[in-house]
């Protein structure tokens, strides 16, 4: 009888333990996660601004790849090619003379992905994933080819200079217009997520 108890209070002292180193590696990971989404916001960020200089310089959209990667690594190198392509079309324009001067007049010509995607989000009552806003600006737009991949960079873009709202439900992610009457999107990225023990 005193072996069972004895066996009973080594396995409880067992599990508790193993519980603490449980729950302590959950709170490490959930940290590091939450460092390695800034990151990969920031970047994205990044991304976003290097497109939209890149169309301003008038270079081809075929030069660049064709939508964001998620990885880390292959985002920055991405990132590095589209500011080497920025530094080159200078000199490129001042080759072809009147050509850099209309193509850097083409894009005021219609609106940026930007502009669409935040008159969307400001048409909309209600919150709108990523994919539904590609294919709501697809549809409005048959001629511009819209991924949901790039759309989904330029609304965390929106988000990072707080003219977007982020809201996760479960494991998706919706995106609203920013409301002008509260001071930033902070509030609804500093509630954390209830933990699943």
């Amino acid at each position: 009888m005193s072996e069972t108890t004895e066996l009973t209070s080594q396995y409880s002292a067992q599990v508790t333990g193993d519980l603490e180193r449980n729950l302590k590696e959950q709170e490490r990971l959930s940290g590091e996660i939450e460092a390695l989404q800034a990151q990969l916001a920031a970047l994205r960020h990044d991304h976003t601004v290097l497109v939209n200089i890149q169309q301003a310089l008038g270079v081809s959209a075929t030069t660049a790849a064709p939508e964001p990667v998620a990885t880390v690594p292959a985002a920055r190198q991405k990132a590095a090619g589209a500011s080497n392509t920025a530094k080159k079309s200078p000199a490129a324009g001042k080759r072809t003379g009147k050509k850099a001067a209309k193509a850097a007049a083409a894009p005021s010509a219609s609106p940026t992905l930007v502009d669409l995607v935040r008159e969307h989000l400001a048409g909309q009552n209600e919150p709108r994933s990523a994919a539904e806003i590609a294919t709501a600006l697809g549809q409005q737009h048959p001629k511009r080819t819209i991924r949901t991949t790039v759309v989904r960079t330029t609304l965390e873009g929106l988000v990072a200079r707080s003219q977007a709202q982020r809201t996760k439900q479960g494991s998706s992610v919706f995106y609203t217009a920013a409301d002008p009457t509260q001071p930033a999107s902070a509030e609804t990225e500093s509630q954390p997520e209830p933990a699943n023990p």
